[in-house]
Formats: C-alpha cells, structure tokens, sequence
C-alpha cells in the first residue's frame, strides 16, 4: 500500500501534521520509535508543569496565613507528586491515540530510515517493514545536548529526562545553565526543598528574554533561594563520597561547589542521525535539516518540522509547522509565519514574549517607543497576592504598531497572546488600549502598558517608558 503521507515521528509537530493530512483526506502513516506525544508530553512541557503546579501549591500553602487560613502539620510525598505527573502524562498520551485512531491514522511503533524520497524502512522488534509514500515528513525532535566536560558521565551528573524520573528530592544540585530548562528545573527543586545553585557562563540568566525581564525576574528566584552565578564556567566534574564536585571558574580563580546531583541544561540538538538523510540526498547541518517556509527541505516531497530543522524549539511552533508541511504534502500552498511565536517560561512568577526585545531592536536600529506597567498596580494581582512583575509593550515609533510584547507575572503565559494576535495582525498599542478589557482582571496590565505607548496610563503615578 502506497500513502499518501507518511510522517516520521509521534511527538507535537508529528501527530499534528498526520492528522491534519488525514483531515484533507489523506491516506496516513505516523511511525513512532517510543510514545507518542514526543519529549513535550512524556519529558518535557507537560510533566514540568505538573511538578511546577504542585511547587505553586506547596509554596501557596506555606504562605495561607497571608490569606486569613490556618494550615498545621503540612508536607509533601515527592513519590506522590511523581505519580501525578506520570498520570497527567499517561492520560494526555492516551487521547493522542484516540485522536490517532478516530482519524483513521496507521500507528506503526518502530524506528524509520529514509531509503529514498518515497520509501522507508521501519525496523521493529521482530524485523522490519518496507513503506511506501508519495509524501514524507520528518519530525524527529531533539535530544538534551551535552558540553564537553570531563566528568559529565558521572552517574550523578544527569539531564532532564534523568530528573524527571526522580522519586525524592535531592539536598543540593547545581544546575548546569541559565535558559528555560535550567530555571524552571531550579524553580520546581528549590521549592520542594533541595539547595539549587545555577551556574550560567553568559552575563545573564536567560539570555533571548527581554533585558527589563531578566533584572527582574532574578529578583524573585533569588528570594526563592536560589544562588545563580553568571559569567562562570564549569570547568570539570568530579565524584565524591557524597556525590560530586563541581569546579567553576568566574575568571578570579577555581572554586568547588560539594552536591548531590548535577543537572545538565545547556539546550537540545536536533535528532538528524540514523534518518538516511544523506541517502535521500537531504541537506541538514549540525543544527538540523534545512527547509523553507512551507517546510520542505531541497528534496520534493519531503518536509522536516520541530526541533529536528532547529529553528523554533517550541512544541507549538512544531504544531504549527506540522499543519503547514500536512497541507503541502496535500496539495495546498500553506506559508509558515514566524513573526509571533511566543515563548513561555514557566518560573515564578512566569514569562511570556513574543515579537523583537529592546535590546534586538537597538542592534537593529529600529526607532521603538516603549511602555511598562507593573503588575503592583494592578487591582486583580493585588488581591491575589501577585504583584511581583510587569508588561512591556515595544512599538515600532515609525507607524505605531506593536512589535514586542514582554511579561513577567502571574499567568504571562496566558495574557502573551494578546501580544502574539496584535502582531500577527498589525495592530497599534491603539488597538489594543481601546478595547475595553474586564475588571477585575489581569489583563487590565496589557491594556494599561498599551495605554502608555501615547502617555495615558491611568493606574500608575510613574510611567517609564519613551
């Protein structure tokens, strides 16, 4: 049997793309080499944000007599709190493969390698099986991506899919890099108790988040108890009779931080090995497969989404790309758009961004004005007791529209979209300041910070800005 489509791995771009081909009447394929759901769902997004909401709730409880509440004798089971992620993780996992199987999706498990630009080669446990398509779409993801530090094959010295598997909290842990992983990694483990201490060889933590952000999202993770230390590098990694030395160097002299356990998060790489990428003649480099804006890569009918082409690592970018490759791949003429990708991380309090940063804007030399409103002032957040953090609105000082959005706050995940939809669609700081906005809610801080793009905010005494 030929396809119509056939897609090479399971997870956020992966699914998305099979079923959006089925959707357009396609004849399709998916081969998954483990679970479906990919590392979003089963080692990534999705049980990080599980542990995350047991630390907020953890966190939350400790912090009830604020709120007028009495809680004696609290604690935690870290085993239990394990559990429930597994279970949120197999229950999402289990509606993928009823979406799978209501589209009339073929599911093979196996490990798939191109032989050419229409046929595959799957090997399972028991052999392998010849396929046959007129369309190919590679979704293969990403792996943790290891430095070359002596002693990084400890067996304390793990990555985060080894963290997620933990079923006690260890005492101490250094975290090897400030981006998105290491943070929210820090943030979940400090909560629950273990003595977290980041080390980032760049100036900053998070380095593509907003410089306005950075300063202040710092403030709440140190609180937190979290130790970060910049501009230093780890130089070596010994074991020790209580589970590892790790030697950083700040540029004043070696020093030796004594812990548990050390998590590696300095970023992913793009899974291109073992595809038969140089069979079927497909250009790819260290950082992935290389494609265009409908996703196709230099060999017709073939198409690479998700962190395997090393572009936009998020699980809903990947989704995205899937649906444009899927409607390709059937004849459609879709375009991929990268101009409002937004990016969550999920700290606390949390980020959300989307569009250029101020600093992007200056090395570019694009004239910007700039509005900030605080989350302090802010009725809703007050009386949650979530007033650490801020909304950052960027325009473009030539025509006025919005090209940057940046929050730092309770829900930044959620209220970014409004940033993601004004720049999608060109809109003004105008467009979104008169639109009436609900109250009480935190989505008065957009309308507000949109306010004072022209000097009209309301709900604050001081505006920043220019």
């Amino acid at each position: 049997m030929q396809y119509d489509v056939a897609v090479i791995g399971g997870g956020p771009g992966g699914y998305v793309a099979a079923i959006r081909a089925a959707q357009l009447g396609g004849k399709v394929l998916l081969i998954e080499k483990d679970q479906l759901g990919g590392v979003c769902l089963n080692r990534g997004c999705i049980p990080t944000k599980t542990l995350l909401k047991s630390a907020e709730k953890w966190q939350e409880l400790k912090k009830c007599a604020d709120f007028g509440l009495q809680a004696d004798n609290i604690g935690f089971n870290f085993a239990a709190i394990t559990e429930r992620k597994n279970q949120v993780v197999r229950k999402l996992r289990g509606g993928i493969e009823q979406l799978i199987k209501s589209n009339a999706i073929d599911l093979v498990h196996g490990t798939a390698m191109l032989e050419n630009a229409n046929r595959l080669n799957v090997k399972q446990a028991d052999g392998q099986i010849r396929y046959e398509a007129k369309n190919i779409i590679l979704a293969t993801g990403s792996v943790p991506m290891r430095l070359p530090i002596p002693g990084q094959d400890l067996p304390d010295v793990i990555d985060s899919n080894q963290l997620l598997e933990m079923t006690e909290v260890p005492h101490s842990m250094v975290v090897i890099g400030g981006g998105a992983v290491g943070i929210e990694f820090a943030a979940i483990f400090q909560a629950f108790g273990c003595e977290v201490t980041v080390v980032e060889m760049l100036p900053t933590i998070l380095p593509n988040v907003d410089c306005d952000l950075v300063k202040r999202v710092g403030i709440p993770l140190r609180k937190q108890g979290i130790k970060m230390l910049t501009k230093t590098k780890v130089t070596s990694i010994e074991a020790s009779a209580d589970g590892v030395k790790v030697f950083i160097d700040n540029g004043k002299g070696l020093q030796v931080l004594a812990v548990e356990k050390v998590l590696i998060a300095t970023g992913r790489k793009a899974v291109v090995e073992g595809l038969g990428l140089e069979t079927a003649g497909i250009q790819y480099s260290k950082h992935g497969i290389k494609v265009n804006d409908k996703m196709e890569t230099n060999i017709a009918g073939i198409y690479a989404i998700g962190d395997t082409t090393g572009q936009e690592m998020w699980a809903h970018a990947a989704s995205a790309e899937g649906m444009v490759a899927a409607e390709n791949a059937m004849g459609g003429k879709a375009v991929m758009d990268y101009s409002a990708v937004p990016g969550c991380i999920f700290t606390t309090p949390e980020v959300g961004m989307v569009g250029i940063t101020e600093q992007a804007a200056e090395a570019q030399n694009i004239a910007i004005k700039v509005s900030k409103f605080n989350f302090a002032s802010n009725g809703k957040a007050v009386s949650m007791g979530e007033t650490d953090g801020l909304v950052k609105i960027i325009t473009n000082a030539d025509n006025g529209k919005v090209i940057g959005m940046h929050i730092l706050g309770a829900h930044a995940s959620d209220l970014i979209m409004e940033g993601a939809i004004a720049i999608r669609n060109g809109l003004k700081a105008e467009d979104i300041a008169k639109t009436i906005h609900p109250h009480p809610s935190l989505s008065e801080t957009v309308m507000e910070s949109a306010h004072g793009i022209n000097g009209n905010i309301i709900h604050q005494i001081l505006l920043k800005g220019r």
